[in-house]
């Protein structure tokens, strides 16, 4: 087997900036549709839609809210560099979604179809956030440090929360909206799981 002696190259400031730009552009596209059709999704960025759902708050301050205290376990734990920028994309989240809903509406989207495109659409914008050494924040956080320091995939681990979260949501929401939501987070955290790879892409 044939290995590569390539060294790796730490990301620029640019490549990071442009990162954070897309991964939380993509995932607020997704969150707009997951409000459209009125499903939770997994991790911090759920809990928060539910609060939202439940109080009826606006879902960007909330969510900003609730990755508040993960900041300092981040920071204990990953670094001030890795907590600035996870500040960065949840803040841009917040943003996003409170601004691009003046932007665009939907007027056909099937329930299917929209699942697994908002778990398509979260992971593609995850990774891209998480390969450039920043986070969505709350489990995201927890679920990085213990793939980094046990080797668990990351994926697995908030799999593992969302399925906490899921239970939650059947007593509080509509069953079918919950089994399409439960479709797009499986979809989302297998294809992260499959998909990030420390060993296949190390550049930070």
């Amino acid at each position: 087997m044939i290995k590569s002696t390539t060294a790796a190259t730490k990301h620029t400031l640019f490549e990071d900036a442009q990162a954070f730009v897309y991964g939380t552009a993509i995932c607020a596209f997704a969150l707009m549709m997951l409000k459209d059709l009125g499903f939770i999704t997994g991790q911090t960025a759920g809990l928060g839609l539910l609060i939202s759902y439940l109080l009826d708050l606006p879902f960007g301050w909330v969510f900003f809210a609730v990755n508040l205290p993960f900041y300092w376990f981040g920071y204990k734990r990953m670094g001030i560099k890795f907590v600035i920028k996870t500040f960065v994309c949840v803040g841009l989240i917040s943003i996003f979604t409170e601004v691009f809903p003046s932007l665009i509406s939907f007027a056909t989207l099937n329930p299917t179809f929209g699942a697994i495109m908002i778990g398509f659409m979260t992971a593609s914008g995850l990774m891209a956030i998480i390969r450039h050494g920043g986070s969505l924040g709350g489990i995201g956080i927890m679920a990085l440090y213990i793939q980094d320091a046990f080797g668990f995939k990351a994926g697995y681990v908030q799999l593992g929360f969302d399925a906490c979260l899921f239970t939650v949501a059947a007593f509080v929401l509509p069953l079918d909206l919950v089994a399409y939501s439960l479709l797009g987070a499986v979809v989302a955290n297998l294809v992260i799981a499959i998909n990030h790879r420390r060993d296949r892409y190390i550049a930070t």
